[in-house]
């Protein structure tokens, strides 16, 4: 089991022979508030907690774990039947709720590891990065802090012969207003920016993925401008981003006051779009019916954890965003 703690964190030897497949499925959820029950004094977690405001009991964590996981488990299957070979996700508070995720018996067969590194988040909420040896070698990972959030992880592996750089994100919330917030994720998006940039200057055809709840529309300035990712790609510094023609056509991945918002977004290097070897098929949002609200007037909303304090027995408030690669 791999679990990254600090800056000086190095990858475990992987001594899984590596697997050949016809699709590599490579995904991003956002876990809606995967905390364990525990009481951390250097964070405001005290909502999740048994006597907390959620009532968070170790009742509605292990239901909470087994309903992740299970949606993590049928992501990709209909491509390939080993499920994701990596997936970026938000809102775990530490290596324990890690750890007991990829326990779980839904997932235990799979044999995933995971990159992940604590941040100074005020919540305790983190990124990380859950892979399956078998397809995806870690060669180095680190984190690229950033002062207002969760920091951005970096990791670099390999998916058979080729190198793939991911970036895994959470960047800052609209709740204190989208404009007086935007500032905040046009940082980090040039934080991502220059990362993607010094790979490619070492590398003009690196394959290169931007993951995670952006917390803004394929529209917004900080993708469109900052990030320069594009529906349609009309220089060679240009990313692709495949949710943007999604977006366009009234999909989404969260809903406030009933407007779909594209938050959740996977968006690639030309190198990975375009180019030889590994490359992109196509991608979608994860919105199977187990996943929705069935009735109500929530109905095909996201069936999340919690409707205010009441524990919902659902999964999360954002559907899971997922791309398929070839060779």
């Amino acid at each position: 089991m791999l679990i990254a703690c600090d800056a000086q964190h190095k990858p475990a030897v992987n001594t899984i022979k590596q697997k050949q497949a016809d699709v590599y499925p490579v995904a991003f959820y956002n876990l809606e508030n995967l905390f364990d029950t525990y009481n951390d004094p250097n964070t405001d977690d005290d909502e999740f907690t048994p006597d907390g405001l959620n009532r968070y009991t170790d009742k509605v964590y292990q239901e909470k774990l087994n309903n992740m996981a299970y949606a993590i488990q049928r992501i990709g299957t209909d491509k390939n039947p080993d499920g994701v070979a990596l997936i970026g996700l938000a809102e775990v508070e530490n290596d324990k709720v890690l750890n007991d995720l990829i326990n779980q018996p839904s997932l235990k067969g799979r044999g995933y590891r995971y990159e992940w590194y604590n941040s100074t988040d005020p919540r305790g909420i983190d990124v990380a990065l859950l892979y399956n040896p078998a397809y995806f070698t870690v060669l180095q990972s680190k984190k690229l802090p950033f002062e207002w959030a969760r920091d951005v992880l970096y990791v670099t592996g390999t998916i058979g012969k080729d190198t793939v750089h991911v970036l895994v994100n959470h960047w800052p919330s609209r709740r204190d207003g989208k404009d007086e917030t935007e500032h905040r994720r046009k940082e980090v998006a040039a934080i991502n920016r220059q990362q993607i940039d010094q790979i490619r200057s070492k590398n003009p055809n690196a394959k290169i993925v931007v993951m995670g709840d952006l917390n803004d529309n394929p529209t917004d300035e900080s993708i469109a401008e900052v990030l320069n990712a594009h529906e349609a790609i009309d220089d060679n510094t240009a990313l692709y981003n495949p949710m943007a023609a999604m977006y366009a056509a009234g999909k989404g991945t969260a809903i406030f006051k009933h407007t779909w918002d594209m938050f959740d977004q996977l968006i690639l290097s030309q190198g990975l779009a375009n180019g030889n070897g590994l490359h992109y098929d196509s991608a979608e949002v994860y919105d199977r019916p187990f996943l929705r609200q069935e009735k109500g007037k929530f109905k095909n909303y996201p069936f999340r954890s919690f409707r205010g304090t009441y524990w919902n027995h659902g999964y999360s408030d954002h559907f899971p965003v997922v791309m398929y690669l070839k060779k």
